[in-house]
């Protein structure tokens, strides 16, 4: 495989209909929100997805969640000594950091594509590895409204009478509609030191087309989550002349004005515009909408 040649630009629009997109567990796991109301995805959850979504593709994926286990590994600690080679790399005080980042980067593709700091307890050393690919927090278009439900369960948990009664109440939360746009890039210097490839960024952007396949829960019930559009700028060379803020900002996004003060409901009521940067390359541009 060829080390990535030419940076890459990125960005998403999301929608997220009747769903939780991702709660916050300090606030009773609503959807998460800013000062301004404005929805938030976290990038770790972003990340989280496309490391589920690499791994149905069948890549091998070190940062595992529990319930995707593909390895019988249960912690991290347990992967890391599961690879013989990486296991042979080390030697205490005396481990080579960068042949040791270098295996890792080999096995895992989300090591080479994300980074990740290999600190265990009772190791003389730890070895950072920084990865090519960074994503931006996901942020709602327009202020989001969230909906609280009350629920009741028909069973006790527990027998006898320290049980909890058959009518507990819970709450439920979900946003009504949102739009959310996060963006990202992808770093040829440093997919020069992981072995990220151009193969490695083809893989990134079918797993960030398809985000949500594979994800449903009671909290985002299947289709309830849809990648509306993906724009990927691949750039002429290493360094291009085009920064990535100039190119994060070429897509503006606002409420259409028929709208007339009234809550947006779906993607329609959106126009979205491209304005792409002088001197940039054009954009490929994958529409699910």
């Amino acid at each position: 495989m060829s080390t990535l040649a030419n940076k890459v630009d990125f960005e998403v629009i999301i929608s997220a209909t009747d769903a939780n997109p991702n709660g916050d567990p300090l606030s009773g796991n609503r959807p998460r929100i800013n000062s301004k109301g404005l929805g938030e995805i976290s990038d770790v959850c972003i990340k989280r997805k496309i490391r589920n979504r690499l791994q149905d593709m069948g890549e091998r994926i070190f940062v595992q969640s529990d319930d995707k286990c593909d390895d019988g590994c249960d912690s991290l600690r347990a992967r890391a000594d599961s690879c013989d080679e990486l296991k042979k790399a080390s030697s205490g005080k005396n481990t080579n950091k960068d042949e040791y980042a270098r295996i890792a980067c080999e096995q895992w593709i989300d090591v080479r594509s994300f980074g990740q700091v290999f600190a265990f307890k009772g190791d003389a050393v730890s070895v950072g590895v920084r990865g090519p690919v960074s994503i931006s927090i996901a942020k709602s278009v327009s202020p989001i409204e969230i909906i609280s439900m009350q629920i009741t369960k028909s069973v006790n948990g527990e027998s006898g009478k320290n049980g909890k009664a058959s009518d507990t109440m819970g709450t439920k939360n979900r946003v009504g509609f949102g739009l959310y746009v996060f963006k990202g890039s992808i770093n040829c210097q440093l997919a020069e030191k992981t072995g990220f490839s151009d193969e490695d960024a083809e893989k990134i952007k079918k797993a960030l087309v398809t985000l949500f396949e594979n994800d449903c829960s009671s909290a985002r019930p299947e289709g309830s989550m849809q990648v509306c559009r993906v724009y990927w700028w691949k750039h002429d060379g290493k360094t291009p002349k085009v920064s990535s803020a100039k190119i994060h900002n070429a897509v503006q996004i606002k409420e259409k004005a028929e709208l007339k003060g009234n809550e947006p409901n779906s993607v329609a009521d959106y126009d979205i515009i491209l304005n792409n940067p002088e001197g940039a390359v054009q954009p490929e541009i994958i529409d699910n909408i």
